[in-house]
């Protein structure tokens, strides 16, 4: 029986390993390779911009962040889907409660922005970058209705936005007008696919634009949101105030040329003259000292993960599976707009990360969270291929 026993263990151990080979043969490794290039890359350039303003440990901090991004990504491939669909409502809840605690005495305010939450030793907490993933998750489970003819009723539309309501509300409420666009496209992007009627989708366009119009017209922005609005439309008006991130951020752009000025050597970026560069403008430092080249390498590596985002949408066998990844693909893709728009002067300043590459723990764990979003719902197609 002892035998026995020890050859069927072998067995068993041989079966659970071919099985995990199996599994992670499946990942799509082009969705591992190009965010982990952005990464790596990423860990330099926030070294550099760290050097020019006196602290070098920056890239440390980002490569150790990075390490366990992975090993969190790489956890979320581990979940079973239907276990992620049971779980959302607690996903949802605990997003909110922990984004709450930025209006405590834990909560900490920068630029202007109440987003963040105290840790120990110096650490801090962006809830909302977690709250994406959450309300994405909770809005695939709640708009999932199936493919059996069955169409989104009324009812359910209304679900959906109370469930969007909230946590946008709470950005909205902490000055975090960037997550409040983000999150915005992302609601949007999993309601057209998820085959909200078109009058809803109608008159919830009409009502964010008017929206807009109301806040600016009647003056209920904070004075540093209509700074960044009026640095938008003119950064000439006042160049050493509202308008010096803007102004500064296009010399740099510009002055990399086509290969750039070389890696710790861009005099924007080792001369401190572009605000906030390791995070919010990051892309600058890599205008500068890779140039065009540098840049469009980035652009071309973000539009892959959004491609191969897509295609996992695409080959999902249900719709709560299609929901998540296009919800996913659309934070990827509103967010990169929004951060190299800001950069480039086309989008006005509104202090988003750019995903995989800004200094920042809390971004970059929330954005190989949702890589593991995406390489599971891909492995949960395979499973119902076989």
């Amino acid at each position: 029986m002892t035998l026995l026993g020890t050859r069927q263990s072998a067995i068993g151990d041989g079966g659970t390993r071919t099985s995990e080979r199996l599994r992670v043969s499946r990942l799509d490794w082009i969705l591992v390779a190009a965010p982990l290039v952005l990464s790596v890359l990423g860990c330099v350039l926030v070294s550099s911009a760290g050097s020019a303003a006196g602290n070098a440990g920056l890239g440390r901090r980002q490569l150790l962040g990075l390490l366990a991004a992975l090993m969190l990504g790489y956890l979320v491939t581990r979940i079973e889907p239907r276990s992620l669909r049971a779980w959302a409502p607690a996903l949802y809840l605990v997003s909110i409660a922990t984004m709450f605690l930025a209006f405590t005495p834990l909560g900490v305010e920068i630029a202007g922005a109440r987003a963040w939450v105290s840790l120990p030793m110096g650490f801090t907490l962006q809830p909302s970058e977690f709250a994406k993933l959450a309300l994405i998750v909770a809005l695939a489970a709640t708009l999932a209705v199936g493919r059996g003819g069955q169409t989104v009723t009324d009812r359910t539309v209304v679900h959906a936005l109370a469930v969007a309501a909230l946590p946008l509300a709470m950005v909205l409420l902490g000055n975090d007008t960037g997550s409040a666009i983000i999150i915005t496209g992302v609601v949007a992007a999993i309601m057209l696919v998820a085959e909200v009627p078109w009058r809803w989708l109608a008159g919830l366009s009409g009502a964010a634009v008017a929206a807009v119009v109301l806040v600016v017209s009647t003056g209920l922005l904070a004075d540093y949101q209509m700074q960044r609005l009026l640095a938008f439309l003119d950064p000439t008006a006042d160049p050493t105030g509202f308008g010096l991130n803007t102004l500064q951020s296009r010399v740099a752009v510009g002055s990399g040329g086509a290969f750039g000025q070389g890696l710790f050597a861009g005099p924007q970026t080792q001369g401190g003259f572009v605000p906030v560069n390791d995070s919010d403008f990051v892309f600058t430092v890599a205008a500068e000292e890779l140039g065009f080249a540098g840049g469009m390498f980035i652009l071309v590596c973000l539009a892959v993960i959004v491609w191969r985002g897509l295609r996992i949408a695409f080959d999902a066998r249900d719709m709560f599976t299609r929901l998540v990844a296009v919800g996913v693909s659309a934070w990827f893709a509103f967010q990169s707009f929004e951060n190299i728009g800001m950069t480039l002067g086309i989008t006005p300043v509104t202090g988003v990360t750019l995903p995989f590459v800004s200094y920042g723990g809390s971004s970059m764990i929330a954005a190989w969270l949702g890589i593991g979003l995406l390489q599971l719902v891909r492995l949960a197609g395979a499973s119902r291929s076989r």
